[in-house]
């Protein structure tokens, strides 16, 4: 066994894990945190992003012991005060998801791609960035529409944005 300590969700977390544990493994496992889902097992659909140190990773691709001393937030720590996060508020209300599944990685995806790129995306950005998240349900035309209406909202909420 090893021990990690990090951040998850602004909380300090310290566990004796086994060195192969995968972070998605450790987050739903150990810390019961079942936002972030496993569809492939193969670091190909995106339903496993999480964002580590600022940046959209596929928790199912790093080990939890490479997460030492390093911050995690997962779609159970974006939203504040009681709030949706405004990405997920987006996502509500334009209809960005079916089953809910790749859900939680889309929307930590679509938050990465704001804090890098910006708040004014176009189409063919979004769709270009989202490339490595899978939805098996929908045609992804209203998951551009959320992502664009989320980019929006996040530039009126910029604390929000800068929490991440």
């Amino acid at each position: 066994m090893t021990t990690v300590s990090l951040t998850v969700n602004g909380q300090p977390v310290t566990a004796d894990v086994d060195p192969r544990t995968l972070l998605v493994q450790f987050l739903r496992e150990n810390l019961r945190l079942t936002g972030t889902h496993v569809g492939c097992d193969t670091s190909q659909c995106g339903a496993c992003v999480v964002h580590l140190n600022g940046q959209a990773v596929k928790s199912c691709t790093i080990l939890a012991v490479q997460a030492h001393a390093s911050v995690v937030t997962t779609i159970e720590g974006i939203a504040g005060g009681g709030e949706l996060h405004p990405m997920q508020a987006a996502f509500r209300e334009h209809h960005g998801l079916q089953c809910g599944y790749c859900t939680p990685g889309m929307i930590m995806s679509a938050i990465d791609i704001v804090n890098r790129k910006g708040n004014a995306l176009d189409e063919q950005t979004i769709r270009a960035e989202l490339e490595g998240n899978l939805c098996r349900c929908t045609g992804y035309h209203n998951i551009v529409k959320a992502v664009a209406a989320g980019a929006q909202a996040m530039a009126q909420a910029p604390l929000q944005q800068a929490a991440e």
